[in-house]
C-alpha cells in the first residue's frame, strides 16, 4: 500500500517533495488540500496540519525535507538517489548549506516582498533587496555550473528552485529584466521540465471517501 501524501500544489515546500518524488519514480497516494478548508483526515492526525505530509504506515513526515529523504531511503533507483545525496560528507553539508539559507534566511524576505502590503514598515523594494543577496549568491555560483553543486543535479537544487520560481513571480518583468541570468536559466531548466508539468497538475481537493489519486501519473 503506497504512502498518503496531504500536499497544496502551489506551495513551494509541497512542490518540492513533488519533484522529489517525480524524479525517484516513487508512487504515493495523493491527497489535495485546501488551505482555508482542511481535511478531517489531516486535523485528526494531531499535532501540526500544514503540508506537504506524508504518512507511511505508521511513520508520520511532516516537513518537506521529512519526505524527500524518505524518497532517498525507499527508491529503487539507487543511481539517481546518490546523485541528488552523494554519500561524500563534504558534499551532503554544502547541499544543507544551501537548503538552510533559504528556509531559514532567503523565506522570510520572500514573504514581505510577496506581501509588502502586509509590512508598511519597509518598502516592496527594500524587500526585494534583501533577497537579492541570495539571487546574487545563486547566480555566481551557476555562472560556473549548471547546478549548484556542479553540473549534476541534487537535492540542493531541488530544495531552492520552487523558492526562486516565487520570488520571480513578485514582478515578473522586473525577474526577466534582472541581471541574474545564469539563475534565470537555471530555474528554466526546472520550470521547462516534464517532470515540473507533473508536479503542478492540478487535481480536485481531496474528500474522504473518493477514489484514491495515485501520484505522479505516467508522462
Amino acid at each position: 500500500m503506497p504512502a498518503t501524501l496531504y500536499s497544496f500544489r502551489r506551495c513551494p515546500y509541497a512542490m518540492r517533495a513533488r519533484y522529489a518524488l517525480v524524479t525517484l519514480g516513487i508512487t504515493v497516494e495523493l491527497r489535495e488540500v485546501v488551505l482555508k478548508s482542511k481535511p478531517e483526515a489531516l486535523l485528526q492526525l494531531g499535532g501540526r496540519s500544514t503540508v506537504p505530509q506524508l504518512i507511511d504506515g505508521e511513520q508520520r513526515f511532516p516537513e518537506s525535507l521529512d519526505i524527500m529523504f524518505w524518497t532517498l531511503e525507499n527508491t529503487i533507483d539507487t543511481k539517481s538517489a546518490e546523485q541528488l545525496w552523494p554519500r561524500d560528507a563534504g558534499k551532503q553539508a554544502k547541499i544543507l548549506a544551501w537548503i538552510r539559507f533559504n528556509d531559514h534566511c532567503f523565506k522570510q524576505w520572500l514573504d514581505r516582498y510577496k506581501y509588502a502590503d502586509r509590512h508598511p514598515e519597509c518598502s516592496e523594494e527594500f524587500y526585494r533587496a534583501k533577497g537579492e543577496r541570495f539571487l546574487k549568491r545563486l547566480n555566481k555560483r551557476l555562472s560556473s555550473s549548471e547546478y549548484l553543486l556542479g553540473d549534476v543535479l541534487t537535492l540542493a537544487d531541488i530544495a531552492v528552485f520552487p523558492f526562486i520560481r516565487q520570488f520571480a513571480g513578485v514582478n515578473r518583468k522586473w525577474f526577466e529584466g534582472s541581471e541574474y541570468s545564469h539563475l534565470k536559466k537555471w530555474l528554466n531548466t526546472f520550470l521547462d521540465s516534464d517532470c515540473f508539468k507533473v508536479v503542478m497538475k492540478k487535481y480536485e481537493p481531496w474528500e474522504d471517501g473518493q477514489a484514491i489519486i495515485n501520484f505522479p501519473e505516467p508522462l
